[in-house]
């Protein structure tokens, strides 16, 4: 994962936004666009409502057949907007993400108490030191079922953590390389990427 988290690093900051990238704007298609919290926070209504144990979460999401991500957000973040405001109300995202995963949203400096898949329970911001995130957003991408975390921390559990913004092809190319559980086969993430955008391309010139 470190790798991963190293190659997204590079990859930078400033996907998103960018005119002829075929994002679409808030609200597009009927997609409900998420409101600004009394936090400060973007929210959307479909976010997983939880009690902020991560553990029960990743069973619930499990039971019902989805995957379970968490995104460390901070209030005044550019990033976390256009992800939140651009990104997630594209219809074609907004539907894949919805319909195969449940998102946990926490706040980097916020004092919510959370409890890791460990079991150790601690405000959200100190989780965020303990999973060692420093961007926002980060989504952090836990395993497929409880049985898999082991009673390790959501950290030493993730199978994959996207830190800093990105555009639509490279937020759903990671959302779809972790349902397809790409971290088990011998693909990374940057070949299934580059291949899908070599997909993509062959389809726009047919």
């Amino acid at each position: 994962m470190r790798k991963l988290c190293a190659v997204f690093a590079i990859i930078g900051l400033a996907a998103l936004g960018v005119p002829g990238t075929g994002v679409a704007p808030a609200g597009a298609e009927g997609v409900k666009p998420p409101v600004l919290g009394d936090d400060g926070l973007y929210h959307h209504d479909w976010f997983l409502e939880s009690f902020l144990n991560l553990g029960d979460d990743l069973g619930e999401s499990a039971g019902n057949g989805k995957r379970l991500v968490v995104v460390f957000e901070q209030v005044g973040c550019g990033y976390c907007k256009q992800v939140n405001t651009v990104v997630l109300v594209d219809p074609e995202v907004n539907r894949f993400v919805r319909e195969n995963f449940n998102v946990v949203q926490l706040n980097l400096w916020g004092d919510r108490e959370v409890t890791d898949l460990d079991g150790k329970a601690m405000p959200e911001k100190e989780l965020a030191r303990k999973w060692g995130v420093l961007f926002t957003p980060t989504f952090v991408f836990l395993p497929e079922s409880r049985e898999k975390a082991s009673g390790r921390s959501g950290r030493e559990a993730a199978v994959a953590m996207m830190p800093g913004a990105f555009g639509k092809g490279t937020f759903l190319d990671l959302f779809r390389w972790v349902r397809e559980k790409g971290y088990e086969t011998d693909e990374p993430f940057q070949k299934y990427h580059i291949r899908m955008i070599e997909k993509r391309q062959a389809a726009r010139t047919n």
